[in-house]
This record gives structure tokens, C-alpha cells and sequence, in this order.
């Protein structure tokens, strides 16, 4: 099930340090980020093995999640908060704003047959 972690993150006048070393809960095997994106949405997928953090660094999004059994929306709109996805998770990105920077750190390499396009047959 999808669930929000705090970042910790340590501000002084001179900015802010936000530090994941202890707040992913697997190994990182691949990271990539998500900007530029108009009114489309993004995902829309689940997998069979890889987990994913999202963290809106930048911006704004919000990302619907449905586990199979039911149905949550979670506001990105911090770079403290990380949205841990479980391979179950099928979800899709949404509502980003026009300067949102949204970095997903996932825990396998990049594996086309990883990929669960078709949602679940029931939505809550």
C-alpha cells in the first residue's frame, strides 16, 4: 500500500539540505525525473516487482493510487514528502503544476515486462 515518509530536512539562512540517505526503504537501482509535462497525466501503471519513492522536488502534483483494493490521492506539493509505491500500486500522475520537477527513485533497472498497464478492475 502506498504511504507518505517525511524527508527530514534541515533549513538555515543560507537555504535548505533535504537528506534521503535513511527514508528510501530499498536498495536504488534507477532514478529518473519527471518536468515539462502539460495537462496530461503520467503512470498508469503498476509492476510486478519495483518500488518506487516520488518526490515532488519542484512544483506540485498529485498522484492517485489504487492498491486493488482501494483508491487514495496524495498531494505532492513538498519536496519533504516521498510517496513510497509498492510494485501493487498502479497509480497515475496528475495536476502538474508548470514548474514541477517530480524525481522517482525505483528499486530494479528499467524492465518493459515490469510494467502492469491495465488498472484494477474495481475502483473506491
Amino acid at each position: 500500500m502506498a504511504h507518505l515518509l517525511h524527508v527530514d530536512t534541515f533549513t538555515d539562512d543560507r537555504g535548505s539540505l533535504s537528506v534521503l540517505d535513511e527514508v528510501i526503504p530499498f536498495p536504488i537501482k534507477r532514478l529518473f525525473y519527471i518536468y515539462g509535462v502539460d495537462n496530461s497525466s503520467r503512470g498508469g501503471h503498476r509492476h510486478h516487482t519495483t518500488r518506487q519513492a516520488a518526490i515532488c522536488i519542484k512544483g506540485s502534483c498529485t498522484i492517485r493510487n489504487h492498491d486493488g483494493h482501494k483508491t487514495e490521492e496524495f498531494e505532492m506539493d513538498s519536496p519533504s514528502k516521498c510517496l513510497i509505491l509498492e510494485p501493487e500500486d498502479w497509480h497515475v500522475m496528475t495536476n502538474f503544476s508548470s514548474d514541477a520537477i517530480l524525481l522517482v527513485l525505483a528499486s530494479t533497472r528499467f524492465d518493459p515486462h515490469d510494467y502492469i498497464f491495465d488498472p484494477y478492475a474495481t475502483t473506491s
